[in-house]
């Protein structure tokens, strides 16, 4: 995919996002695209805010790294947000940073991860030594709902979603990646888009305190 291609497939998700639907997510530059950023544009102008945050930061993508709940080397340099065992933030890049977390897809996006689930297997389905807890779930849809107040990102299945959600949203393919798809208190895990649609539940209800 082309530097070109993935520049104008975030800025279909972000017209998407934003109520103006672009047509499919692939990357075209096609009459729809171009009449969704026009009349998305002219909404923020209404608003008196650009098309996008200054950063270009346009999404969150939520991850679990596949470790355990403390931040490794390998997680420390893939992530901009981290949530360990204990809840609290680590930071290691600051948003817009070059990092490596979501593939052919890091454009403008954040990379927030629950550092949880080493040795999990999706079929059949094993826990694994650390999964996540709700602790960090809930420290998620926190850390995530201060990220959509920072760069004004709405919380909508194309500007907050995980990493198993990329694939079937924008059809970049991910290499099975399958975080996050479970959650505590799931016996298995389930449809990504389902299970994404739970977390961004949470970080709407997490804007409502802020």
């Amino acid at each position: 995919m082309t530097a070109k291609m993935s520049a104008i497939r975030a800025r279909q998700a972000r017209c998407a996002a934003l109520g103006f639907w672009p047509g499919p997510i692939d990357g075209l530059d096609g009459r729809r695209t171009r009449a969704a950023f026009e009349a998305a544009t002219a909404a923020q102008r209404a608003r008196r805010l650009p098309f996008q945050h200054p950063s270009g930061i346009t999404r969150i993508h939520g991850h679990w790294t596949g470790g355990g709940h403390v931040p490794n080397p390998t997680d420390l340099r893939a992530y901009h947000g981290l949530i360990p065992g204990d809840g609290a933030p680590v930071w290691p890049a600051l948003p817009g940073a070059l990092r490596s977390h979501t593939l052919n897809a890091n454009g403008g996006a954040i990379g927030l991860a629950i550092c949880a689930m080493a040795g999990a297997v999706e079929r059949p389905f094993q826990l694994g030594t650390a999964p996540i807890t709700p602790a960090q779930v809930c420290a998620f849809a926190r850390e995530a709902a201060r990220l959509c107040r920072l760069y004004d990102i709405p919380v909508t299945r194309w500007s907050v979603l995980t990493h198993a959600e990329i694939q079937p949203t924008f059809g970049i393919v991910q290499r099975w990646k399958w975080d996050i798809t479970w959650l505590p208190g799931m016996a298995a895990p389930a449809d990504p888009i389902e299970v994404g649609d739970r977390l961004r539940a949470m970080v709407r209800a997490e804007l409502q305190t802020l």
